[in-house]
């Protein structure tokens, strides 16, 4: 077993706990995130609010991923009605 595979058997409970947690709790997080980010703003008087919305985005995306990560108990989401269906059956012949 190599190292990679041994890290992975053993961060996948916590790994789990820790999707559960945003599942329940996702809302306080990025509360959380949001006055974070205004408290850094505030500090460094705006000189940085581009790249400060940028980082809290890309935090808030990362959080939405963990919640909304297929696990065992998760359903998978309904299919685009938008989308084309391929027919089923045999391929057609040329």
């Amino acid at each position: 077993m190599g190292l990679m595979d041994n890290m992975k058997a053993r961060l996948g409970p916590a790994k789990d706990k820790v999707s559960d947690l945003a599942r329940q709790h996702g809302d306080k997080v990025q509360h959380g995130i949001d006055r974070a980010a205004k408290a850094v703003d505030e500090r460094t008087k705006g000189k940085y609010s581009d790249r400060i919305q940028a980082g809290t985005g890309k935090a808030k995306e990362a959080m939405d991923r963990l919640a909304h990560k297929s696990g065992p108990t998760a359903t998978p989401p309904p299919p685009d009605p938008t989308t084309p269906t391929r027919p089923e059956g045999p391929p057609p012949t040329s």
